[in-house]
């Protein structure tokens, strides 16, 4: 855990310095791309972890499913992964366990919203919001309960959409008050809207660049100038897959064979070298001591 505590360490000075971009990840081997693509860390999104459960972004999969797909992808990345917790799983008692259970699954931060439970996507209509005053205990637990200094608690509020600009502003400045080490305004509009969020407060902030949301898609050099400091992709990994197995799938079922799409495919040696596959075999080896060649 000393090695992860670190890594938190280097993290959030990186997120208090020049800033972050974070791809999305829904399991470990997207996490290992993202690192061989030369990132700095990872996004480990909630509709992503859902979504491939066969589950909408409603906060389906309970925290124990959520830790353990998160652990698999924060251990395979070997780089800093920011999970988001959706609702913190429950009330502020339940934060608490949300925040040590993904502490220990070793991402470095989480970030929890201010949404009803059950939650909708944060760019779909509909949404509604807790009392401020029980966000901000939730904030409050979720900072007690680290074990890590360092562990990054993001709070995200979607009040933009579910009321106004301006009660967003004062939700988060409330939020960093509790405690928040860094602010999410999910569903800002336009970039005058993303500006003008920064310039209302000192604490780093987080953009999400999701597609086909509310809000323009704005490059990571344009949300670093404006004073971002975590930018994520939550899905468009995701997305770019799904409609290549669609297009997969309906060419196989037209044509009888995936002869045509070979070179579209990962190879099984780039399979191999992703998931390093070599090691076992050498540690087999290692283990064996060449006793299963003689036998």
């Amino acid at each position: 855990m000393e090695q992860i505590s670190l890594m938190r360490k280097r993290f959030k000075a990186l997120v208090r310095g020049g800033g972050v971009a974070l791809p999305g990840a829904f399991n470990a081997l997207t996490a290992r791309l993202i690192r061989r693509a030369g990132f700095k860390g990872v996004y480990i999104s909630g509709a992503g972890l859902n979504n491939s459960a066969g589950f909408p972004d409603i906060g389906m999969l309970t925290l124990t499913e959520f830790a353990t797909m998160a652990g698999y992808i924060a251990r395979a990345a070997d780089l800093p992964c920011v999970c988001d917790a959706d609702t913190g799983f429950g009330e502020a008692v339940n934060v608490s366990r949300c925040v040590k259970e993904l502490e220990q699954a070793g991402v470095a931060g989480i970030h929890i919203e201010d949404q009803v439970f059950p939650k909708r996507c944060g760019h779909l209509a509909g949404k509604q919001l807790i009392p401020l005053e029980q966000m901000v205990r939730k904030i409050k637990t979720a900072v007690l309960s680290r074990g890590d200094k360092n562990f990054l608690i993001i709070a995200r509020t979607d009040a933009r959409s579910a009321e106004d600009f301006r009660k967003a502003v004062e939700r988060a400045r409330a939020y960093a008050q509790a405690g928040a080490d860094v602010i999410f305004p999910e569903a800002l509009k336009n970039k005058a809207e993303f500006a003008d969020f920064a310039r209302k407060g000192k604490t780093p902030l987080l953009a999400n660049m999701t597609e086909f949301g509310v809000s323009p898609l704005l490059s990571s050099k344009e949300l670093f100038e404006l004073g971002y400091k975590i930018v994520i992709y939550p899905m468009g990994a995701f997305r770019t897959m799904m409609k290549a197995c669609e297009g997969f799938y309906a060419s196989l079922r037209q044509a009888g064979t995936q002869a045509a799409l070979l070179d579209k495919m990962q190879t099984r040696e780039e399979l191999y070298a992703l998931l390093d596959y070599d090691s076992y075999a050498r540690l087999d080896e290692k283990a064996y001591g060449g006793f299963r060649r003689a036998k």
